[in-house]
């Protein structure tokens, strides 16, 4: 059998180098937009939190960016918490919401279908995130149609 000479990893130490940065920092021009869609369920996988993060950092490079959760991606936008409202039942369990809530402090727009969370997901308007706009069903190819005429970013997020 082999013998193990390597020490431990410890924490503190670097085990890639993360300031190395392979690309350009790009910046929006001034009117430049981003969208970015959820059709995915939250804590069914990381996508969802992970192109929120994404969605954050489009505006902070100053796009003009909007989020659009249809289908299964209003689950991200709806208020949760237990054993009430805005309590975190776990580690993580509102981690969908504050990013949300962050993204729209700094000036991002959420908009949610009206049919998904009403027929398929059982929710009234209250039941959202207060910021997010509800939105007719269909206005959700609209809002793609109109940022696509706009030239703008767009990052689809699915799960399947």
């Amino acid at each position: 059998m082999p013998a193990v000479t390597k020490a431990p990893n410890v924490a503190g130490e670097h085990l890639v180098d993360y300031e190395e940065k392979v690309f350009e920092d790009v910046k929006a021009e001034p009117g430049e937009k981003a969208l970015v869609t959820f059709h995915t369920v939250a804590f069914e996988g990381s996508i969802g939190f992970v192109n929120l993060l994404q969605a954050t950092r489009l505006k902070r490079k100053g796009y003009e960016t909007s989020v659009l959760l249809y289908g299964p991606g209003v689950t991200l936008g709806v208020q949760r918490g237990f054993p009430t409202l805005g309590d975190e039942a776990f580690p993580g369990h509102q981690n969908f919401n504050k990013q949300i809530v962050k993204f729209m402090e700094e000036g991002g727009k959420v908009y949610a279908c009206r049919f998904a969370l009403q027929a398929l997901y059982g929710h009234g308007e209250g039941a959202l995130i207060p910021g997010i706009k509800p939105i007719n069903p269909l206005d959700v190819l609209d809002i793609v149609l109109l940022h696509k005429k706009a030239g703008a970013v767009i990052l689809d997020t699915w799960t399947l």
